[in-house]
């Protein structure tokens, strides 16, 4: 994201187009967030997350009401927080979506960080992404392990 003369350059991600209401506050470059209802700071890892929540909600049907930004969790004595989380309809977590900003590469080690959340949150859809690339793995409960997915979840029945 590059300021030019007050037009901010946002990447192209590989998610369906927004409109983001953005605003500037102090000097910095907010979006609003339509969850939470207010304005963050845009960072590109917010970028990610808020194309994720239009794809999710206008795109492949998601209600609104069962998405969670950073959702606290403790794992080895730690304070984390995950992106996003999808619950179903009986409050359980269904799908967590781990985003990172545009330029990280999605390797090994932050697949397994992404793995260490989902296994405290138990969901049965993983996504990891930079907006560019997205890994989608669905939890297979018989044989213990993830299977790379072809296409991303749908809402749960």
């Amino acid at each position: 994201m590059n300021s030019d003369q007050g037009q901010i350059q946002l990447p192209s991600l590989n998610l369906p187009h927004i409109e983001p209401i953005l605003q500037e506050k102090d000097g910095k470059m907010m979006i609003f967030d339509a969850l939470r209802k207010k304005h963050l700071l845009l960072t590109p890892e917010e970028w990610v997350r808020q194309h994720w929540i239009s794809f999710l909600v206008k795109n492949l049907n998601f209600p609104k009401g069962l998405l969670a930004l950073e959702k606290g969790l403790i794992y080895n004595q730690l304070q984390k927080r995950t992106d996003l989380v999808v619950w179903d309809k009986d409050g359980n977590p269904y799908l967590l979506i781990e985003c990172k900003a545009p330029p990280i590469k999605l390797t090994q080690k932050t697949l397994e960080q992404a793995c260490l959340y989902q296994k405290k949150l138990q969901t049965k859809f993983l996504i990891l992404t930079n907006g560019i690339q997205h890994i989608c793995l669905g939890w297979d409960e018989k044989n213990r392990t993830f299977a790379q997915q072809k296409d991303f979840p749908l809402p749960p029945k």
